[in-house]
């Protein structure tokens, strides 16, 4: 009955819903199919440290993804970024499997000696080709895909640098379409014209608190509508396409999320605005991780990371009171009596261009990429400098000597921090100005011995000096023992070492298998092969990082859950769902009630059998009922040595023979050399039937049988409450595990979304001590039945301790 007004309420709830109605307007196809289907969204936050992250987490601003981490069984995992860390070279390897395809976030094309920029679309879409070209599986295949570098090969690319503004069912729109979608969303309009008074305000402030630091009004009010429209209108914008696709079952979404690093880049990634838009940030996912539980088309996951971290750096042209051009063009002066006219980089960062990912032709008249005027001139020294990473790129090829002589001239004279050239195929040499140090035989004087990814920073600088647009030298503006420095200007970046830069993170669901096992962290390309298993289109079968056992010492993990055939109160037929729950909970033995075998209702699944053999256990199955070929009963599970001793049915009322028939399990589990008996059950809704049900359990037949002696554990769903008859005549014998506990308050376990009744129970004899108790209740188990599992942890006696009795 629950299961059934649950169903009715969400059709209703999906009738009225404004994206599946928009996504009829739109005339958006629907990817139609079983409803079990595995979809993902994966939410990137860009620019979000996992640093700066936990400071959010613990000062109160992402409460939704703390709940995630405290009720959602899910996992915070560093992510190392790869180097350079920025976006692009991060989503190439995470949508195409490809580390460092650029060397930074501008550089030189070597096909056409262009300085480019990745915002720049056709550099976007040339760099995207190439990966195309390259990998075996595009992730975003079938997918959409919002405010990314790349379209990962998505169907469906909005906001997208190779793919500006909106995708084509929307820019085709009928107005009158448009208008629904801006009445719909009301609310985020107003919240957009809220937050845009407030950044204004803000602008002001900063301005005069500029008068004293000498900041320009005019530069700081021209990020005012930028500032809005990434953090703000693009976020909403982003959110309300995510849902859309998520009600028609799109396979696999990716969004990211691009306020925060902006707000970053302005005032540090510290800063209390950078730190108020991940609020928004957070209200967003949250938004989307319920659109993606409510989808009638698939069983979606909700994947979060970030790209890179960012620093807070002094600006290079500040601090010297020059830029890096005019270093770079005095040490070349110095090689020749001719000075090679520097060509100077775009001065600024790209604070103000993410505008142009909303697309329309006068934002990007307004917003254009800089380019310098002397853009193509060959026979210049050209610098590409945004950010704490720079390449240098001489006019003409230089020896050995020549190379090491600019090295050492910028990184002494002018004090930028490290200035790379290739010693050889396996050798980077790093100028400092304390000498010359070489990679990756001293990485650790260069970077710090304690830097987290230490391992891997010197394999990435190689593949980054070595890649085909990198500069003939390659300058860093951070080494181990100095404050970070940027090349642009801005007050937070991104690109270089430092473990802030190259720090990300991924909150994923514990259970997500993530290659290689036993990792100290994980590196986009993890995620991608993660994410392809999890969609099921690799036959690669990464290994899962080891299991932590939750049991120590002689605890053993019990679990009695009632899964109502495997359907939840979406409606959906899911064994996978339901083998998730109880391999979250880590138990070493399961007791099962209401389980099908052959049941149309349930697509004719063995479902014992499949639950067994995706969590890996051994099982025996006794059908309470018979239906002609079908059958429904109870189950008990386990990964230990397992021996039936008795199944069969319990007694009903003769006066009411169409009460559903019940039964009973009786095995006996090795554990630890110790033998321990273990009852399964499920009880009738008849109060007259229930005593008799239990006072037969409490006979020879069961409880009194020979074989049942030592330790015993006896699991079900009674259908009684803790002060029924039927549980006080059982207490009289064993022991509820929940009221032994003294530091644990027993509760219920049914209804699963108001869990008010304790008809879910575990006793145990009384030689065994309870340790824990645990009722699981995420959203995911909320979902996947009618009951939510109880689990007890058990301490059990040396064998001398106990009597032989029952």
């Amino acid at each position: 009955m629950i299961i059934r007004v649950s169903v009715w309420l969400r059709w209703l709830r999906r009738a009225v819903s404004r994206s599946r109605w928009l996504a009829r307007l739109l005339q958006l196809p629907v990817s139609k199919g079983s409803a079990v289907r595995p979809g993902l969204i994966m939410l990137q936050i860009d620019g979000l440290s996992k640093i700066e992250l936990q400071r959010a987490l613990d000062s109160g601003e992402m409460p939704f993804l703390r709940r995630l981490l405290q009720r959602e069984h899910y996992s915070l995992h560093a992510q190392y970024s790869g180097l350079p860390a920025t976006t692009p070279a991060v989503q190439a390897e995470l949508f195409y499997g490809i580390p460092g395809a650029v060397p930074a976030f501008s550089f030189c094309d070597h096909r056409t000696g262009k300085i480019v920029r990745m915002l720049q679309p056709d550099t976007a879409a040339q760099v995207e080709q190439r990966l195309a070209g390259q990998t075996k599986a595009a992730l975003l295949k079938d997918g959409s895909v919002y405010a990314d570098m790349f379209t990962g090969g998505a169907a469906e690319s909005h906001f997208c640098a190779s793919s500006l503004g909106w995708g084509s069912a929307l820019r085709s729109a009928n107005p009158l379409v448009l208008l629904v979608l801006f009445i719909t969303n009301f609310y985020s309009v107003l919240r957009i014209a809220g937050l845009f008074c407030l950044e204004v305000g803000l602008a002001l402030r900063d301005f005069l608190r500029g008068q004293v630091k000498g900041h320009d009004f005019l530069t700081e009010l021209k990020f005012v509508p930028t500032r809005v429209a990434i953090s703000i209108v693009l976020r909403e914008l982003c959110v309300i396409g995510g849902k859309i696709d998520l009600s028609r079952g799109m396979p696999i979404v990716h969004i990211n999320f691009l306020g925060y690093d902006e707000q970053s880049h302005r005032r540090g990634p510290s800063s209390r605005f950078a730190h108020w838009t991940l609020k928004g940030i957070d209200d967003s996912i949250a938004r989307l991780w319920r659109a993606a539980h409510r989808s009638e088309w698939r069983n979606y996951e909700v994947w979060i990371h970030s790209d890179h971290g960012q620093a807070k750096v002094s600006q290079y042209s500040q601090l010297h009171g020059y830029p890096l051009q005019h270093a770079v063009e005095q040490c070349f002066d110095k090689l020749s009596s001719e000075s090679p006219l520097a060509r100077p980089a775009a001065k600024g960062g790209i604070q103000t261009q993410r505008v142009r990912l909303l697309g329309g032709k006068r934002v990007q008249r307004v917003f254009a990429v800089e380019r310098s005027e002397d853009n193509d001139t060959d026979g210049v020294v050209k610098v590409a400098a945004l950010g704490p990473v720079g390449h240098i790129y001489a006019p003409q090829p230089l020896s050995e000597q020549e190379l090491h002589f600019v090295a050492t001239e910028l990184a002494t004279r002018y004090q930028v921090p490290i200035v790379l050239t290739v010693e050889s195929e396996q050798c980077l040499r790093a100028t400092t100005s304390d000498g010359d140090y070489y990679l990756p035989k001293d990485a650790a004087k260069l970077f710090g011995a304690e830097h987290p990814f230490l391992d891997s920073l010197s394999d990435d600088l190689l593949r980054l000096c070595q890649h085909a647009d990198a500069g003939d030298l390659v300058v860093m503006g951070w080494r181990d023992g100095l404050t970070p420095l940027t090349f642009a200007d801005e007050n937070g970046a991104h690109a270089g070492a430092t473990p802030e830069e190259t720090t990300g993170f991924a909150l994923l669901p514990a259970d997500v298998a993530l290659p290689p096992a036993g990792s100290r962290y994980m590196r986009p390309h993890d995620l991608y092969q993660a994410a392809l298993q999890y969609m099921r289109r690799t036959t690669s079968q990464p290994v899962s990082r080891d299991k932590v056992r939750a049991t120590s010492g002689n605890d053993l993990r019990v679990m009695t859950y009632n899964v109502h055939s495997c359907i939840g109160l979406d409606g959906k037929v899911d064994v996978e769902r339901i083998a998730r729950v109880i391999a979250q909970a880590n138990p070493d033995i399961v007791a099962l009630q209401e389980l099908d075998l052959g049941r149309d209702r349930s697509l004719g699944m063995d479902q014992a059998r499949l639950i067994a053999r995706k969590l890996e256990m051994e099982f025996h199955f006794h059908p309470a009922m018979h239906l002609e070929e079908e059958q429904y009963g109870d189950a008990i599970l386990t990964h230990l040595p397992l021996r039936l001793i008795k199944a069969g049915p319990l007694p009903g009322l003769a006066d009411k023979p169409g009460l559903e028939p019940r039964g009973a399990i009786l095995a006996e589990v090795t554990y630890q050399g110790q033998q321990v008996q273990v009852i399964n059950t499920h009880l009738g809704l008849n109060s007259r039937e229930r005593l008799a049900q239990i006072d037969s359990l409490l006979s020879e037949d069961w409880l009194g049988h020979p074989e049942c002696r030592g330790p015993v554990i006896f699991c079900g769903d009674l259908n009684a409450q803790p002060n029924s008859a039927v549980c006080q005549r059982l207490g009289a014998r064993l022991q509820d595990a929940q009221a032994a506990l003294a530091s644990h308050r027993p509760a219920g376990t049914f209804p699963s979304r108001f869990a008010a009744a304790r008809i879910d129970h575990i006793f145990v004899s009384s030689q065994l001590a309870v340790t824990a108790v645990e009722i699981p209740a995420s959203d995911l188990v909320k979902r996947a039945s009618d009951h939510l599992p109880l689990l007890v942890q058990l301490r059990l006696p040396q064998p001398e301790t106990y009597s032989t009795d029952a």
